[in-house]
């Protein structure tokens, strides 16, 4: 099920541990700043839920982003929660590539608004596969000052992750990156929401939270969190009986380009 990835949260948490000379600028593309990142973690977490069953999860992004303020970004990352809860031989889907861009607006200083549009890409063989597509599309509103951010994505398509008939559902989103000084500490904290449309309090429904601790060290950002998605049992349980949300602890490392 999906992301935005960690990477983008991930890179913007680097702190200098000492003053440098300024990096030099990034290449351009047609006036777009071309950059990008990498993380590995002991699992990929999104939204509460673990999307490798508790195993590693590689991913990498490429974004550009115009001085106007607009952007475009793809990301890609190992997963197997498809193949976990369809059971291993009905479906072959072993990563997620995401495709999302929108315009962020500086209105005022530290103020940032972020409108856009997210979809979320499963390649693979579904011909023996139960359910509809797990490709989705979301659209979002974002508001953001300083180290704390609020965030509404509402499902576009008519499915959601899989689940049919759910245009409408939304994720709403609180997340906080409070920096410690010029120590090179982050204190990550994050509440959210998860609501299918036209069910009335859906099973299906959940909140997660987060909170944990980030480090930059030498260009490299090491982050461990705690995650919790409180995901019911009846619907929420794999192929392999186990709840993909739950309590879950993350160690990530990334690297921004």
């Amino acid at each position: 099920m999906r992301t935005p990835l960690l990477l983008p949260l991930l890179a913007t948490l680097s702190l200098p541990l000492l003053a440098e000379a300024p990096a030099p600028a990034p290449p351009a593309i047609l006036g777009f700043a071309v950059t990008g990142s990498a993380t590995v973690g002991s699992q990929y977490i999104f939204r509460g839920l673990t999307q490798t069953d508790g195993k590693p999860m590689v991913q990498a992004e490429v974004d550009l982003a115009h001085a106007a303020g607009w952007y475009l970004s793809v990301a890609a990352s190992n997963l197997s929660w498809i193949t976990d809860q369809a059971g291993t031989g009905t479906v072959s889907a072993a990563f997620e590539v995401d495709v999302f861009g929108g315009y962020k607006w500086g209105f005022a200083k530290d103020w940032t608004l972020d409108v856009g549009c997210y979809r979320y890409l499963y390649p693979g063989d579904y011909t023996h596969y139960a359910y509809l597509s797990p490709a989705t599309t979301e659209g979002y509103l974002g508001l953001s000052y300083s180290w704390a951010s609020l965030k509404y994505s509402r499902v576009l398509s008519s499915g959601n992750f899989g689940v049919a008939k759910a245009d409408g559902s939304s994720y709403i989103d609180l997340s906080l990156a409070y920096p410690l000084g010029e120590s090179g500490w982050t204190v990550l904290a994050h509440a959210g929401k998860t609501t299918y449309a036209g069910t009335g309090n859906s099973p299906l429904d959940y909140t997660d939270t987060k909170l944990g601790i980030a480090k930059e060290l030498k260009g490299y950002t090491f982050a461990l969190a705690g995650t919790k998605a409180d995901t019911k049992d009846a619907v929420y349980t794999n192929a392999l009986g186990r709840n993909i949300g739950g309590n879950r602890v993350t160690l990530t490392v990334s690297k921004a380009f």
